[in-house]
């Protein structure tokens, strides 16, 4: 029913590659695997978007060993861009990062249609692959086969891979194990983001697409560890935008099997991870990227700037793990 014939010569050879390196379990794990930073959109005084500064962040993310970056996920506001902007962000950003730096664009949308529309604007952007979050407007109607067939007709459609991602703090939907199940037999599914922190559901996912081809990617970086430890390989980590270096590191304990370093190391995250992401969102990770050299510049309306109090307990969450 899904023949990978149905899709374009660049679509196969991308998803050969990126599905056989993990069937195959002699071959290195990497396809999607990896740390992503979900970089932030800054925004001028008078809420544009300001691409220069954009761009001085992404030549500063370039110097870190991550396998590439995620462009307009949940960090990088996309809700409050316009679709030129969504794709205008990933063409500025795939300009300034080196080729060999996988570019993850974010095109999901609350409609198949618009979701078709927006994967294919963002792989002409020139994105090596795209995270499509859940539709979740109607979520009482948002069922397993509701989504299988989303997915399905946007993975058939994309001319590149897909990466499912499921936020349910953010939209109050959690993809099934079911339905992640069955898409990942998908040709041109090759990856889950799973933010939900459940690691027994991550373990029970690696366990069930054992040999499918699809990658599991933590969403946080405060399971990470966990995470790796079920069965993933690799994370988009809100707080790898001013903790890079550190989060590579993890990822590198991980994989080493150097276990006692690595729970040290993850223990110092989990403090300024849940500050930047669960406890002050969006506000506070922009705020810590100033602290960090990066530009993270204003928030977009009706998101608010963090208040003094919140700022303060903020850089108290940074200090206390000895960050700053």
């Amino acid at each position: 029913m899904l023949a990978i014939s149905s899709f374009g010569p660049r679509n196969r050879n991308i998803v050969r590659l990126w599905k056989r390196t993990v069937a195959c379990s002699s071959a290195p794990e990497r396809g999607v695997g990896g740390i992503y930073p979900p970089i932030a959109t800054p925004f001028t005084p008078t809420e544009e978007v300001d691409y220069e500064k954009l761009e001085e962040n992404v030549q500063k993310y370039a110097k870190i060993p991550f396998r590439g970056l995620v462009v307009q996920g949940s960090n990088g506001e996309f809700p409050y861009l316009t679709v030129e902007e969504r794709v205008e962000v990933v063409r500025h950003v795939r300009r300034a990062l080196p080729k060999d730096k996988l570019v993850m664009a974010g095109s999901g949308c609350e409609s198949t249609q618009a979701t078709v529309r927006m994967s294919e604007s963002m792989a002409q952007a020139g994105a090596d692959a795209v995270l499509v979050v859940t539709p979740c407007f109607y979520r009482g109607r948002m069922d397993s086969r509701a989504l299988i067939r989303h997915y399905t007709q946007v993975a058939d459609s994309s001319p590149v891979p897909v990466v499912l991602y499921s936020v349910p703090a953010n939209t109050g939907l959690e993809l099934p194990v079911e339905a992640v199940v069955a898409l990942s037999q998908h040709p041109n599914i090759v990856g889950l983001k799973d933010s939900g922190g459940d690691i027994t559901r991550m373990a029970l996912i690696a366990h069930k697409t054992r040999g499918s081809g699809l990658q599991l990617l933590a969403g946080s970086a405060g399971f990470l560890l966990a995470a790796y430890a079920v069965g993933a390989v690799g994370g988009v980590c809100a707080l790898a935008n001013v903790l890079g270096p550190q989060l590579c590191q993890l990822e590198q304990l991980c994989l080493s099997g150097s276990w006692e370093e690595a729970r040290e190391l993850q223990g110092r995250l989990i403090e300024p991870n849940a500050a930047v992401t669960r406890k002050f969102g969006v506000a506070a990770l922009k705020q810590a990227m100033g602290w960090f050299g990066y530009h993270g510049g204003e928030c977009r309306s009706p998101l608010r700037p963090l208040s003094e109090a919140e700022a303060k307990l903020l850089r108290k969450d940074f200090t206390s793990s000895g960050w700053l």
